[in-house]
């Protein structure tokens, strides 16, 4: 397996990516009932996502990823979710 198709480089990858760190803007007003004044777009950068990816996954380290199938589970149905997320918006223009 090469180094880019590990699971902790596809969890690295996707908080670099604009839109995921824009669905966590999102899923927090929409869990905490925040405004949008309360918690802007564009809050959550690309450590905010790697500490989210490291919480929900009960991990450490992104490395883990790659060795426990229980947390790489957990990057599966988070990657999901924001997939979800990103056809709806889309869909709503």
């Amino acid at each position: 397996m090469r180094r880019t198709d590990t699971q902790a480089a596809r969890a690295a990858l996707i908080g670099t990516n604009p839109q995921f760190r824009l669905y966590l803007d999102h899923r927090r007003r929409h869990r905490e009932g925040l405004t949008l004044e309360q918690l802007p777009d564009g809050t959550h950068d690309e450590q905010d996502a790697a500490e989210f990816i490291r919480y929900a996954c009960g991990i450490e380290s992104r490395r883990e990823l790659d060795t426990n199938d229980q947390a790489r589970q957990m990057l599966d149905r988070i990657v999901a979710d924001y997939q979800r997320w990103a056809r709806r918006q889309a869909r709503r223009g």
